[in-house]
C-alpha cells in the first residue's frame, strides 16, 4: 500500500524551501529556491516555487501527495492577484500534483515548527518583520508584517538601511568612519571605497549604489551589523539593541502581559546564533518570563505538519510533531501542548 504524502513549502522574501513528508513522520525529499514572496519578487516568485517544488518531488510520483501547504510571506496579495495565484496554480500542476493546497500566512508555518500548542505567538525576523497571535492554531493578530516600505520594524531590511544611514551620517558630519561604515562602503563600492572616505561624491556614490538596487537588497548588509557588533562597534550595538526593542514592542501590541502559552522565534535572524536573536530573547525572558520560548528552525516541515493535520488518517497529529519536527530543530524547553489541537479538514 502507498504511502500517503504531504507537502510543505516556506515561501519568504529570501528563499524558498520545500519539505515533502509521509504522513507517520518521514522526510521523503527537500528543495530550495530564491525567494518566492510575489510582492516582491513579481513573476519570478513561482519560478522559485518550481524550482523547490521539483527538487523536493524528485524519484516521487506526484500523485502520493495528498495534502500540501503553503507557508507564504505577501500571501495577501496572493490572494487579492488572480494573476499571481493563477501562476501559483499552473505550477502546481505542471509539477503533477492533484491535491488541493492550502495558503497560510508564513507566521502560522513557523509557528507550528515551533511547538504544536494550539495557542501562543510568533515572532518572525528575517528580510522582513512580523510578529502574529496563534489561537486555535490560526492566526488571530497580526503586528507589523508591513512590508520594507512602511514597516517591518527590526527585520534584516531595516538593520541594513541604518547601517547604511549610519555610514552617511559619518560621511556628512565628515568623521572617520566607523568600523560598521567601513564594512558597509565596501560592501557596497568595493574597490571604489577609498582608505579615507569624507568627500561628497563618496556620499553620491553611497545612495546611488543603493537605489540602483531593489530596496529588498538592504537586507543581505544585516549581517555586517552582527560582525560589527562583534568586534564592538558602538553603532552597531545601538542599532542591535533598538532592533530587540521594536520587535519585542511589536510581541507586546498583541500578546497580554501576562501570557504563559509559548513564543516561537523564527527567520534566519533569530533562530541562529545572533546578538539580535540573544538581545530579542532577554527581552522576552524580561517580559514573558514563565513563556516557553522555542525555535522555528524549519517552517517549510511545520507547513507540511499544518497539511497532514486535516487528513483523517493522522489520529494523532502530536506524535506526528515530535516525529517530523525532531528536537535538535526546536529550541530546548518546556512546551505546553495541550494536546495539538482539533485537526481541520
Amino acid at each position: 500500500m502507498r504511502t500517503s504524502l504531504v507537502l510543505g513549502l516556506d515561501v519568504g522574501g529570501t528563499s524558498t524551501r520545500a519539505v515533502l513528508a509521509s504522513i507517520d513522520g518521514k522526510r521523503v525529499g527537500t528543495g530550495r529556491a530564491g525567494g518566492g514572496n510575489p510582492t516582491t519578487h513579481g513573476p519570478a516568485a513561482a519560478g522559485h516555487l518550481k524550482a523547490a517544488l521539483g527538487e523536493a518531488l524528485t524519484g516521487v510520483e506526484p500523485a502520493a501527495v495528498r495534502a500540501g501547504t503553503i507557508g507564504l510571506a505577501g500571501g495577501a496579495r496572493l490572494g487579492a492577484d488572480p494573476d499571481a495565484r493563477t501562476a501559483f496554480d499552473r505550477v502546481w500542476r505542471d509539477a503533477g500534483l492533484r491535491c488541493e493546497y492550502a495558503v497560510v500566512s508564513d507566521a502560522l508555518a513557523a509557528y507550528a515548527a515551533g511547538t504544536p500548542a494550539p495557542d501562543g505567538t510568533v515572532l518572525i525576523a528575517g528580510t522582513g518583520a512580523i510578529a502574529a497571535e496563534i489561537c486555535d492554531l490560526a492566526v488571530a493578530r497580526v503586528a507589523d508584517g508591513h512590508g520594507w516600505l512602511l514597516g517591518d520594524a527590526g527585520s534584516g531590511f531595516w538593520l541594513g538601511r541604518e547601517a547604511v544611514r549610519r555610514t552617511l551620517a559619518d560621511l556628512d558630519a565628515g568623521r572617520e568612519p566607523a568600523p560598521l561604515s567601513r564594512l558597509v562602503l565596501r560592501q557596497l563600492l568595493g574597490a571604489a571605497a577609498p582608505a579615507e572616505p569624507s568627500s561628497r561624491a563618496m556620499v553620491e556614490s553611497v545612495v546611488q549604489a543603493v537605489t540602483r538596487r531593489p530596496p529588498v537588497e538592504l537586507a543581505a548588509l544585516s549581517n555586517l551589523v552582527m560582525r560589527a557588533y562583534a568586534a564592538g562597534d558602538a553603532g552597531a550595538r545601538e542599532i542591535v539593541d533598538e532592533a530587540a526593542r521594536l520587535l519585542s514592542a511589536s510581541i507586546a501590541r498583541i500578546r497580554p502581559a501576562d501570557a504563559v502559552t509559548p513564543v516561537v522565534l523564527g527567520g534566519g535572524l533569530l533562530t541562529t546564533d545572533t546578538p539580535l536573536a540573544r538581545a530579542v530573547s532577554r527581552e522576552i525572558d524580561r517580559r514573558w518570563p514563565a513563556a516557553p520560548r522555542r525555535l522555528a528552525r524549519n517552517a517549510a516541515a511545520g507547513a507540511a505538519w499544518l497539511a497532514a493535520r486535516g487528513l483523517p488518517e493522522v489520529t494523532d497529529p502530536l506524535a506526528l510533531h515530535h516525529k517530523l519536527l525532531p528536537t535538535d530543530e526546536i529550541a530546548s524547553g518546556t512546551d505546553v501542548p495541550a494536546g495539538a489541537g482539533p485537526r481541520r479538514p
